[in-house]
C-alpha cells in the first residue's frame, strides 16, 4: 500500500489567513499537534501547537507571522513504511503527501496509520503468535518459513528486531493456527528459542481486539 491510499480526508489544512486561533481550535477538534499550511496546492510547511503557543499574537492570521516552518512530506507512491519511519523520526502527529510535482494531496494521520498495521498484522485474524530467538549466524526466515509451512500452517505476518548490542534476533510470527506444539518441536530441534503466546477463537481474540479499540479510542481523545 502507499501513502495515497491512506491520506485522511477529514482532517483539514490551514491557510495562510487562518489565526493561530482557528490552528488550535483545530488541533483541538482533531486530535493533532500539527497541521500543514496550503495555498493553492503550495505545501508551504507543517506547524506546531507549541510554534502557535510562541506567537506573540496568535489572534493574528497566521501569514503576519515570519514563521520557520519545516517540511517533512511522504511522496504520495512512498510505502506506508517509509510514512511511518518518517513520522516517527520527527515525531510527528500528521505525514503530509504530495505528488511527483510536489503539489498537496493531503496527510495521513497517526491512527490511519495503526489502523492499516493492525490489518497488516493480522490482529483480527484466530490463531497464535510466535515468538522465535536466534543468532544473527544462524538467523534464515526461508528455513523457519519452511518448518512452519511442513507442519500445514501459514504465516499471516511477521516483524523482525535485532538487539545490536547482543546480536540476538527477535522473530515474531502470526500463524493461523492454535495449536503449534508441533511446530515448536520442529523449531527447538533446530536450535530455535521459543516463547510463545496463544490466541483462543473466542475471549482472548476479543480482549486483544478491546485492547486496539481502547488504543484508538485514546489516541483520538
Amino acid at each position: 500500500m502507499f501513502a495515497k491510499d491512506i491520506v485522511s480526508e477529514i482532517v483539514p489544512i490551514l491557510k495562510t489567513s487562518d489565526t493561530g486561533i482557528d490552528a488550535l481550535n483545530l488541533m483541538d477538534v482533531f486530535k493533532v499537534t500539527h497541521l500543514p499550511i496550503v495555498n493553492n496546492k503550495v505545501f508551504l510547511g507543517l506547524i506546531s501547537d507549541s510554534d502557535i503557543y510562541d506567537l506573540n499574537t496568535p489572534e493574528e492570521p497566521l501569514g503576519n507571522h515570519k514563521l520557520s516552518l519545516y517540511k517533512p512530506f511522504a511522496d504520495e507512491n512512498a510505502h506506508i513504511y517509509e510514512v511511518m519511519e518518517i513520522a516517527s523520526r520527527l515525531k510527528l502527529s500528521v505525514v503530509p503527501v504530495l505528488n511527483s510535482m510536489e503539489e498537496y494531496v493531503g496527510l495521513i494521520t497517526i491512527p490511519d496509520l495503526l489502523h492499516y498495521f493492525s490489518g497488516m498484522s493480522a490482529v483480527q485474524n484466530s490463531g497464535s503468535i510466535l515468538i522465535i530467538y536466534t543468532s544473527k549466524n544462524d538467523y534464515s526466515f526461508a528455513k523457519i518459513a519452511q518448518i512452519i509451512e511442513e507442519n500445514d500452517a501459514k504465516i499471516l505476518s511477521s516483524y523482525i528486531f535485532e538487539d545490536n548490542i547482543s546480536k540476538v534476533i527477535e522473530i515474531t510470527i502470526k500463524l493461523d493456527v492454535q495449536d503449534i506444539s508441533a511446530i515448536e518441536q520442529s523449531l527447538e530441534r533446530f536450535n530455535y528459542q521459543i516463547s510463545t503466546a496463544f490466541i483462543r477463537e473466542s475471549s482472548d481474540k476479543e480482549k486483544i481486539m478491546k485492547n486496539f479499540d481502547s488504543l484508538m479510542n485514546y489516541l483520538k481523545m
